[in-house]
């Protein structure tokens, strides 16, 4: 995703992409899934979004957290239809 898609999203999509990221059982790529969204740049949102310590802590919790990265998570994550009707608006 370029600049512009970034720009493109809403402040609900950030907003929600921001919950998500906090969430320890959302994975990214749960995240890449709905909004095209990498991990790289979720780290970009939250780091320009949050105060600077918020965003330590948070990047301190979720380095190296398993269930994070769905591919190494068993985790198992249900999905509320609420989330598709804030995508489909």
């Amino acid at each position: 995703m370029d600049k512009q898609a970034l720009k493109a999203l809403t402040p609900e999509d950030i907003d929600r992409i921001i919950e998500m990221a906090w969430e320890d059982r959302t994975s990214f790529d749960t995240i890449y899934a709905q909004f095209g969204i990498s991990e790289t740049e979720v780290i970009k949102i939250m780091r320009s979004s949050m105060k600077r310590s918020s965003f330590l802590m948070w990047r301190e919790r979720v380095s190296g957290r398993k269930t994070k990265h769905a591919k190494s998570s068993m985790a198992q994550r249900f999905r509320c239809g609420q989330q598709d009707k804030l995508k489909n608006k």
